[in-house]
């Protein structure tokens, strides 16, 4: 290290690395690295031999795939599926859940800039290590309110079905309850996404930035296409885990209740809240472990220093690497703005930035929606929609980013030949997304919405005289299906007066709304029954439809990689974490904030049935008018893709690839002067 003070090891610049330069002739090694910087894997002195198996590429990315599997088991899993069990035990709307969810995005984009500038020239490891204990305190911080709240009072139980008329109208009437202080926890949730989206940075910036460090290029792609790959097992796993620990009491063990009007609940109860916070406070106590082998890692790995001196760059030739190079661009704070003005200057980046941001909105945008789109097409509890979008989503993401990194890398491909790849795989998906056309299905019939209850009442209208003496509310949705297999809103609108449980099966009795049964056959015992549940919907196309959607999905996150390995080569190599940073900040600018609201905006334009409760609020959507909005779905799709197309041949015919000579031309020389005047 050259005179001076000693700086902050974190934001320690490295010595320069001449090895990316734009030269075609053999480079030498920069023999001003310290040693120290490739030193054996351990801290300070203590460095276990053993510790040294796992100071090599294999061994970081092993580390890095577990803290991205947890961080999408906390961020991408448990949060989503745990958001309607919040909802409910902490009396909060879907607007203020969806705050929740965006907190962490937030965090992540005021964030991303400076951690990525910063951490490009510091001990990207120990970032990592950074990153794992904030991951971890958001976990524990999310999971809190839990401890905090008392125990959760699930009150008396709901009737469903028709009563004796004024039985019961008392207990519905709207009026303006005790404010309840259960509302203000919704600040603590927002802490804990802000903290794990302060977490979550440093890992898909610096992190990704280390593999490509310390592997040969055609090999990036391979490692970084397994490190995205082991990240989407994350959210599967969350999934699986929250799914399974909902089935838990909320506060374990069910309260003991003299009261008679107070009745045990099981998971079929509406009431019925499960154990949401277990899998929160395991994964606290499991990420913090995470820092210890992060800690350990040096600044570089061994051979890291051959390995830069060996690449060749691909750096868009705009002259920007040249002034990095000349400049000094990245040392201190004051060159922030530069350096993100040559980043947004560059044409290829950006159009590759725009191209993912686009793809980013259609992938946010199913993985939240697919199963409700799933459970409205094709007549399916929303748990199987929910399993089938997991079952199709991740494996297919998943065999997409590795399939491409294995092509990028046995073919060794160039930064152009990256982005042409690109345009194969998204002009596939594009045409993959046709399945909405043909793998649609109708609307079921229900009564009061598509068609009338027995040729009484009218359309668009759940009361009719066969139930409006029962005070149903339009705010309990518990669809039954009549054995004239027509649909109904619940039980009460059905007009179903009593229930039986038949071999643990529960049916329905005494049901004035519905008609006699389709099968002339059936016994007359049976005329007035109806079994919970949706209607077996008449339509065939799901094996089709998730069959060519899986398909879609895998040829969608074929680009996913190719994208990152292209955006490390068109840039400066001193600006590498950076370049990831601003893509991480148009991502969520343009896609993943607002792909959900957009898909969430289709679907909603095709509802024909809203929630309307007792103070005539609007709620949730009942029933979807399927064609609909299978259209709206398919058109954003489609014009995402269009527009990603166009712009990776942007970025084709933009790339200007380096010249084989070091020496500075005379238009570097002007790029140069004209930027730093």
């Amino acid at each position: 290290m050259k005179g001076g003070g000693i700086e902050n090891p974190v934001f320690e610049p490295p010595s320069p690395d001449l090895g990316r330069q734009c030269q075609a002739s053999p480079i030498e090694v920069d023999a001003s690295v310290p040693a120290a910087e490739e030193g054996p894997c351990g801290w300070g002195r203590c460095a276990p031999k053993a510790l040294q198996l796992c100071n090599n590429p294999e061994g970081y990315l092993a580390a890095y795939s577990l803290l991205a599997i947890f961080q999408g088991i906390v961020v991408n899993g448990l949060i989503n599926i745990s958001i309607s069990t919040i909802e409910k035990r902490y009396e909060l709307n879907s607007s203020l859940t969806g705050l929740i969810s965006a907190s962490y995005d937030i965090a992540f984009c005021i964030l991303s800039l400076f951690v990525s500038y910063f951490g490009e020239r510091g001990h990207k490891p120990r970032w990592l290590a950074f990153s794992a204990f904030m991951l971890g305190l958001g976990s524990l911080i999310f999971s809190l309110p839990h401890f905090s709240s008392g125990k959760y009072q699930y009150g008396a139980k709901l009737e469903d079905t028709c009563q004796v008329p004024g039985a019961s109208s008392a207990n519905f009437t709207c009026n303006a309850s005790t404010k309840s202080s259960l509302p203000n926890y919704l600040y603590v949730f927002i802490l804990g996404q802000l903290l794990l989206g302060v977490g979550g940075t440093p890992l898909y910036t610096l992190g990704t930035a280390f593999i490509d460090d310390s592997v040969p290029k055609h090999k990036s792609s391979l490692y970084i296409g397994i490190g995205y790959a082991m990240s989407l097992l994350g959210p599967a796993i969350g999934y699986v885990l929250g799914g399974q620990l909902l089935n838990i009491y909320i506060d374990i063990q069910l309260p003991e209740r003299q009261d008679t009007t107070y009745t045990k609940i099981d998971q079929d109860d509406p009431r019925w809240l499960g154990a949401w916070w277990i899998a929160f406070v395991a994964c606290w106590f499991a990420i913090w472990l995470l820092i210890i082998p992060f800690s350990c890692f040096p600044k570089h790995l061994p051979g890291t220093a051959k390995i830069q001196a060996e690449k060749i760059s691909e750096t868009h030739n705009d002259g920007s690497e040249v002034l990095v190079e000349s400049k000094n661009i990245g040392k201190s704070f004051k060159d922030f703005p530069i350096a993100l003005l040559i980043l947004l200057k560059n044409p290829v980046l950006m159009s590759l930035i725009i191209a993912s941001s686009s793809e980013a909105l259609v992938a946010t945008g199913f993985a939240t929606f697919l199963p409700k789109f799933i459970e409205n097409q094709f007549g399916k509890t929303s748990s199987f929609s929910a399993t089938l979008g997991g079952l199709v989503l991740i494996p297919a993401a998943a065999l997409g980013q590795i399939i491409s990194g294995i092509l990028v890398s046995k073919c060794k491909l160039d930064c152009k030949s990256i982005i042409k790849f690109m345009i194969g795989t998204c002009s596939v998906a594009l045409l993959l997304n046709t399945v909405f056309l043909f793998a649609k299905c109708g609307n079921e019939p229900f009564a009061g919405v598509s068609e009338t209850y027995n040729g009484t009442g009218m359309l668009y209208n759940l009361t009719a005289p066969c139930n409006a003496n029962c005070g149903c509310l339009r705010s309990t949705y518990y669809p039954v299906c009549g054995r004239d297999e027509v649909q109904y809103f619940s039980p009460c609108f059905a007009g179903c007066s009593s229930h039986l449980f038949n071999n643990m099966k529960k049916t329905y009795h005494n049901c004035s709304c519905i008609g006699r049964p389709k099968r002339e056959n059936d016994s007359e015992d049976f005329l007035f029954e109806a079994v919970p549940g949706k209607c077996p919907t008449q339509c065939r196309f799901l094996p089709l439809f998730l069959a060519f959607f899986f398909f879609t999905v895998v040829f969608t996150f074929m680009a996913v990689t190719p994208t990152t390995v292209a955006i490390l080569r068109c840039v400066p190599d001193k600006q590498r974490s950076f370049a990831l940073g601003v893509q991480s900040v148009f991502l969520r600018l343009l896609g993943t904030i607002p792909g959900p609201v957009l898909f969430g905006v289709a679907i909603d334009n095709s509802c024909t049935l809203w929630d309307i409760d007792e103070c005539n609020t609007k709620g949730a959507c009942w029933v979807y008018d399927n064609e609909r909005m299978a259209y709206l779905l398919m058109g954003i799709s489609a014009a995402c893709k269009i527009i990603t197309i166009i712009f990776v041949v942007m970025a084709v015919y933009l790339y200007k690839p380096p010249p084989a000579s070091a020496a500075l031309s005379q238009k570097d020389s002007e790029m140069v002067h004209s930027i730093s005047t």
